[in-house]
């Protein structure tokens, strides 16, 4: 969800939301592409007819000894929005920006030697890569003739094309704040505390730079299992598929979490034979264990398994065979069951693939940020421990740290939220002389009854207003944010499961409606469900659960029905739009209203949908 020396999936706005030490190989027609360049000189934006030159970072150099109220490392999401934040009123902090493109190399046009990630969350690449797996038909261009390399131009210059627009806006709001961007490897000094940071350009020269306050948001890097030949031309991690090159015929992927899941989606739609490999016997228990809701893990489960996608269940790869003299011949992957021995007699043994891809995690970036030098002492993972402010345990408390370098949950707008969060922390003063004195401000979060308001939207002990954002808080907390899968189809969640309600003491009911049960899913996308979860005893929704089409846009209507203690009967008496998904929150509160025909109505929505599956018309 960031990025900066090691690679790194909101908001992207083309409907988008990991990094590596390589670049992304580009090699469409330049004609083709609006290309942005970033240039010291000058503050204006250049436009030619065919290409669109943006100005660019500042060179370490030219800022060497100056002073800043803030420096964030890290021009992700999370270090770009804080940094905006910082810049603009009420703050009107003088700002750095630090980042260095070329080692995190999430998304580089290899032609122009232009950043395409600047403020792109982790996962750009495999966000732009689905969004042109939909737009784009390869069985229809192989149809007409095109070669695979054909092909994959096309796919690569609309990838281009979708992280252009988000870097060029993101290059224009950092002009227009006045923040000072620069691109080189920060480090913090050894003998300057937590203030003073070494930038290291690409020619290896040095400057120093001051900064009263210092974000960290250097975003997270894939996790490498040890005995996987990693070598960014066949086999890969989750940041360095960026470096591909090619369109594949076959792929496997280890792995059974969100990121495996895109991916295997993602070249299926492609065009690809994918091959998922997962240590459970269960995939559905695989995606349990990431919090999906049974029934939702299990309607992605069946998709990828409609899809045309193998999974083999209970194994891992024991042995990689790459040949090394012929890159058009398969890798060769052994399996054995899971932990090690021979699988079952039925089961396959082996696998072969043009390329492999292991996604099985991440963790903090922050290896070469020289910690000590500040006082700061990671985890055992490489993460920031950070107090409820997000402030670092270092010398001279003014290190901060925000996103992916905290850990879990590794998502964007939490990311985010904790940038917000630290620099309204950091410049707390700015904020007081904005709203007045701050006895005032006091007296205005008092409640009539002379408290102040944290016992308010609570379940139990839990507060469902999301108001921390440190990594303990949101772990702690099931309402604090909705989660989103970017796969094909999407899967959201917001709230609490059934199991959970039972698990604190909630007798909880549930309500569901199948996609083909409204108007809209049955005609445009009928595969999918929604779900809500509801307290029997007062009516009160207490989670929502979907997995469809737009199901992490439909999400958000969950997440205020649940934040606003709305019941079923409010969702009975509300008018949705015809036509629209938003019609299965009321579907699915009729089911809450009445189980037992709402279950015949779904079982014969059910078999009418098996029968379209398989193009029986009868």
């Amino acid at each position: 969800m960031h990025r900066y020396h090691l690679p790194s999936l909101a908001s992207f706005a083309i409907a988008i939301i990991s990094q590596s030490c390589h670049a992304f190989q580009l090699t469409p027609n330049p004609s083709k592409l609006h290309h942005h360049r970033l240039s010291s000189s000058s503050s204006t934006t250049t436009s030619t007819s065919s290409t669109t030159v943006l100005h660019a970072a500042v060179s370490p150099g030219s800022i060497s000894d100056k002073s800043y109220d803030l420096a964030v490392i890290g021009a992700g999401p999370v270090g770009v929005s804080a940094a905006l934040l910082a810049a603009r009123a009420p703050h009107n902090r003088n700002v750095i920006l630090i980042d260095a493109p070329r080692a995190s190399g999430a998304l580089m046009n290899e032609a122009t030697g232009e950043d395409l990630s600047l403020g792109g969350p982790t996962g750009l690449f495999s966000k732009a890569l689905r969004d042109t797996s939909k737009r784009i038909s390869v069985t229809s261009l192989k149809g007409m003739g095109l070669r695979d390399d054909s092909v994959w131009n096309e796919i690569v210059t609309n990838c281009v094309e979708l992280a252009s627009f988000n870097a060029r806006d993101t290059v224009r709001q950092l002009e227009y704040a006045g923040v000072t961007y620069v691109q080189g490897y920060a480090a913090f000094a050894d003998s300057g505390g937590s203030s003073s940071l070494f930038i290291t350009d690409v020619d290896q020269s040095i400057a120093t730079l001051r900064a009263d306050k210092i974000l960290i948001a250097t975003g997270s890097t894939p996790f490498r299992p040890g005995g996987i030949p990693f070598d960014g031309k066949r086999v890969f991690d989750s940041d360095s598929i960026n470096t591909l090159t090619y369109l594949p015929k076959s792929v496997a992927i280890t792995g059974s979490g969100i990121i495996a899941i895109e991916f295997a989606k993602i070249f299926k739609n492609l065009g690809s034979d994918v091959t998922l490999i997962i240590r459970d016997n269960i995939p559905r228990n695989a995606l349990m264990k990431i919090g999906l809701d049974k029934d939702i893990a299990a309607t992605l489960v069946a998709d990828l398994v409609r899809s045309g996608i193998k999974i083999e269940r209970g194994a891992q790869v024991k042995k990689f065979h790459i040949p090394k003299d012929n890159d058009k011949a398969p890798i060769i992957l052994d399996l054995e069951a899971k932990g090690g021995g021979p699988r079952s007699p039925t089961a396959a043994t082996d696998v072969k693939c043009d390329i492999y891809i292991a996604a099985v995690g991440r963790k903090p970036n922050t290896a070469n940020l020289n910690l000590a030098g500040a006082g700061i002492r990671p985890d055992s993972y490489g993460g920031i421990e950070v107090d409820s402010r997000l402030q670092a345990k270092a010398n001279g408390g003014d290190v901060y740290a925000a996103g992916d370098v905290l850990g879990r949950p590794f998502l964007a707008s939490t990311g985010m939220a904790q940038g917000y969060a630290a620099i309204q922390n950091m410049f707390a003063e700015d904020l007081v002389e904005e709203n007045g004195a701050a006895d005032d401000k006091e007296d205005d979060d008092e409640s009539e009854d002379g408290t102040d308001g944290s016992n308010a939207c609570k379940i139990g002990e839990i507060c469902m207003t999301g108001e921390n954002f440190d990594p303990k808080s949101l772990a702690s907390n099931p309402f604090a944010f909705p989660i989103g899968v970017w796969s094909s189809p999407e899967a959201s969640y917001y709230g609490l499961s059934s199991q959970q309600c039972r698990e604190m003491g909630i007798d909880a009911g549930e309500g569901v409606a199948l996609y083909s049960e409204c108007l809209r899913g049955l005609v445009f996308s009928p595969n999918g469900l929604l779900k809500l979860v509801f307290d029997k005893e007062t009516g009160q929704i207490m989670g929502v659960h979907i997995c469809g089409d737009d199901a992490c846009e439909l999400i958000h209507y969950g997440m205020e029905l649940v934040k606003a203690e709305r019941t079923i009967e409010d969702v009975l008496t509300n008018l949705y739009s015809a036509v629209t998904f938003h019609e299965m929150y009321r579907i699915a509160a009729l089911a809450a209203e009445d189980p037992v025909g709402a279950r015949k109505r779904r079982a014969a929505a059910g078999k009418a949908l098996v029968r379209r599956n398989r193009g029986d018309t009868t």
